[in-house]
């Protein structure tokens, strides 16, 4: 299973092209599983231009898997310790969403399909966290 970053989303539903985005396309087309997470369809949902825009992408996103992290201060304790050790190594993460996001792939045990060089520096540095750059 796959858990797709807003970056790839966006890039997809703005018809551009790089290997991440061909890459889902493939997932769209061999009809692999795949999901967002919550923070990814608000992300997504706020990016929007008009009204219009906003209820066509709501549309969309809300036929998709969408995976929630547990709503307990260890999630956030563990989000905050990923955080800190990234920083302790000398990796500052340019958004505390993108620790949320890779805790989401974490928890539920999805590869993350993302276009963001900050999970990289995340995978780098945590052992169970997993992107996808082929399919298998």
């Amino acid at each position: 299973m796959i858990l797709v970053d807003t970056s790839v989303i966006i890039g997809y539903l703005k018809g551009l092209e790089n290997p991440k985005i061909e890459l889902f396309e493939k997932v769209l087309k061999q009809k692999v599983m795949y999901g967002i997470s919550s923070y990814t369809y608000q992300e997504v949902l706020q990016g929007s231009r008009d009204n219009e825009e906003f209820n066509k992408l709501n549309e969309y996103l809300s036929t998709q898997k969408i995976y929630f992290l547990p709503e307990s201060i260890e999630t956030y304790e563990s989000g905050a310790k990923m955080f800190y050790n990234l920083r302790k190594a000398g990796i500052t993460i340019r958004s505390t969403i993108d620790i949320l996001i890779a805790l989401t792939a974490i928890e539920y045990d999805l590869s993350l399909l993302h276009n963001d060089r900050d999970f990289e520096m995340i995978k780098a540095h945590t052992s169970n966290f997993k992107t996808i750059s082929e399919l298998f």
